[in-house]
C-alpha cells in the first residue's frame, strides 16, 4: 500500500452555488479524503482557497489534480506541500529561560555564581531537579528501526518522528525533551548509551525501537536505573486502547473485568496491550500471532496462545487486532455481541462498520485511539513525583483518567484537549504515591502549569 500523503491545494473557482459541491465530488471520487478548507480571499466573481487532502500515495494524487483541472469554473493554483515546509530547520529549538543583557546578568547565570550551584549539587545529588533542566527535561531515544509502518529507516529518518513527540511533550504539559538518535542496534549498546546519558534527565522514552530488542532495552534499563523508563509503543498505546475498551464496553453493556480479551498481534504493542488488559479482566488474555517468539512471551506473561485467528475469534468477547495488515479479519469471523478494536492504521483489519453488521456489540478502527492521550501526562507526573518507575498501576489511572473523559459521541476523548493531560498526570501522581515510587509528597492542589520538583526547592 502506498505511503498516505498530504497536500494543500489552493483552489479558485468561480463564486456560484453548486461548485464548492463539484469541487469536492471529485476529489473524493478520486480517493482523496478532505480536511479543512480555508478561505484565502473572495471577490465578487471567484473565491480562492486551501484545501487540505489526504491522499494514500502520488498516484491517488494525480487523479486528483486531473480532476480538478478537467473542471469548468475552477482553476488549480497551486500543489502546496506543506509538510516538507513546516519540517524546514526542524522543530525544535533551545532558549536560554533567562537572558544575558548585563554583566550582573552573566555573574549569576555563568561565572562566578554558577559554583555556588554547582557546589549545591554536590553536596545533594537531588538538588538537580530544583535548579537544573533535569527536572522537566526527557530524553527520547530511538534507533529508527521500527518507525511508524515504515519499518528501519534508520537513526537520521527517526529524527523528524523524534522532534514531533518532543513537540507534543512541550505544548501540552510543559516538559522540555531531546531526540537522542542512536545507530546501535543491538541492546547492549543501546542500555550502556542510555546509562551513561540519564543523569541529565528527568525521564527516559523509548520510541521506535525494533522487537524483541525493544522488550530487553527496556527491561535492563528499568532494572539498571532509578528514574522513570516509557517505551511508548508498548505503554502509551497499551493505554490509550485499554480506555478505549473501558469506554466501549461500559457503552455496550459488557463487563470488562469479567471478558476474556484476544489480541491478534504480539509486538511490541500487541504484547503491552495483552499484559493492560489482562491486569483489568479476571481471565487469561487470549492472543495470536505467526511469530513464535510473540506467542512465547504472551504465555510467559500468563496468557493463553491461540492455534489461529478463527481459534482466537471464536473464544474472545473483546478482539484487539495491532497487526499492520489491513483486511485480515473477515466479517464472517466476527460473533454477535462480540467488540472489535481493530487498530492498524490507515485501513483496519476489518472496517468497523463490517464488524457491527456482523453483530459485534461495538467496533472501532485506530483513527481515535492515539497514544497522545497518554504519555504527556504519564511523564509529566512521573517527572514531577521523581518517580523511581512507572508501575502497572500508574499505565492504569492514566487510562481510567482518559476514559473518564469521552464525551458521549467519543470512544476516547480527543487528544487535544488540554483537560485530558491534566486529569492524566494527576491520575498517574496520585498511583505513584499509592504505589510508594514516588519520591517527593504530592501537592494537594497539583498543576501542571509549574514543574512539581520546585515545589521542593531551597528558598532562603
Amino acid at each position: 500500500m502506498a505511503d498516505p500523503l498530504l497536500r494543500t491545494l489552493r483552489v479558485s473557482n468561480l463564486h456560484r452555488p453548486g461548485v464548492l459541491g463539484r469541487l469536492a465530488t471529485t476529489l473524493g471520487n478520486a480517493g482523496a479524503n478532505i480536511g479543512d478548507i480555508r478561505t484565502v480571499r473572495s471577490g465578487p466573481d471567484h473565491i480562492v482557497r486551501d484545501i487540505d487532502i489526504l491522499v494514500e500515495g502520488a498516484e491517488v494524487l494525480q487523479r486528483a489534480i486531473d480532476g480538478l483541472r478537467a473542471l469548468e469554473n475552477v482553476s488549480l493554483l497551486e500543489v502546496i506541500d506543506e509538510v516538507h515546509d513546516l519540517h524546514i530547520d526542524g522543530k525544535l529549538e533551545v532558549r536560554a529561560t533567562h537572558p544575558v543583557r548585563t554583566l550582573h546578568d552573566l555573574r549569576r547565570v555563568y561565572t562566578p555564581g554558577v559554583a555556588e550551584v554547582v557546589k549545591t549539587i554536590a553536596r545533594e545529588p537531588d538538588e538537580a531537579y530544583v535548579y537544573t533542566i533535569r527536572g522537566k527535561t526527557v530524553a527520547i531515544v530511538t534507533n529508527g528501526t521500527r518507525v511508524l509502518g515504515l519499518g528501519n529507516v534508520g537513526p537520521l529518518a527517526a529524527l523528524p518522528v523524534m522532534e514531533g513527540k518532543a513537540a507534543l511533550l512541550q505544548q501540552f504539559v510543559g516538559l522540555s525533551a531531546f531526540p537522542l538518535v542512536l545507530s546501535a542496534r543491538d541492546a547492549d549498546t543501546l542500555v550502556e548509551t542510555v546509562v551513561q546519558v540519564a543523569q541529565g534527565f528527568g525521564a527516559i522514552q523509548l520510541e521506535d525501537i525494533e522487537s524483541p530488542v525493544c522488550f530487553e532495552v527496556e527491561q535492563r534499563l528499568v532494572e539498571r536505573l532509578e528514574m522513570p523508563v516509557l517505551h511508548d509503543d508498548q505503554h502509551g498505546t497499551a493505554v490509550a486502547v485499554l480506555a478505549a475498551a473501558l469506554v466501549a464496553s461500559s457503552r455496550a453493556g459488557v463487563d470488562l473485568a469479567a471478558s476474556t480479551i484476544g489480541v491478534i498481534g504480539l509486538g511490541a504493542a500487541g504484547t503491552a496491550i495483552a499484559r493492560m488488559l489482562g491486569a483489568v479482566s479476571a481471565q487469561p488474555v487470549a492472543g495470536f500471532d505467526p511469530n513464535p517468539d510473540g506467542l512465547a512471551r504472551l504465555a510467559s506473561l500468563g496468557g493463553e496462545p491461540a492455534k489461529s485467528i478463527e481459534d482466537l475469534m471464536a473464544r474472545a468477547d473483546l478482539v484487539v487486532a495491532v497487526t499492520g495488515r489491513a483486511g485480515l479479519i473477515p466479517a464472517r469471523l466476527v460473533r454477535k455481541g462480540q467488540g472489535i478494536l481493530a487498530l492498524t492504521n490507515p485501513d483496519p483489519e476489518i472496517q468497523p462498520e463490517d464488524a457491527l453488521a456482523a453483530g459485534a456489540a461495538f467496533a472501532a478502527d485506530g483513527r481515535s485511539v492515539n497514544n497522545l492521550l497518554g504519555f504527556p501526562g504519564i511523564l509529566r507526573a512521573a517527572v514531577d513525583c521523581r518517580a523511581k518507575r512507572i508501575t502497572p498501576n500508574m499505565y492504569v489511572a492514566a487510562a481510567r483518567a482518559i476514559a473518564s473523559l469521552a464525551q458521549k459521541d467519543e470512544l476516547v476523548p480527543n487528544p487535544l484537549r488540554l483537560d485530558v493531560h491534566r486529569a492524566v498526570a494527576r491520575a498517574v501522581a496520585r498511583a505513584a504515591h499509592l504505589d510508594g515510587v514516588a519520591r517527593v509528597a504530592i501537592p494537594t492542589d497539583y498543576q501542571l502549569e509549574h514543574p512539581f520538583g520546585a515545589l521542593h526547592g531551597r528558598r532562603q
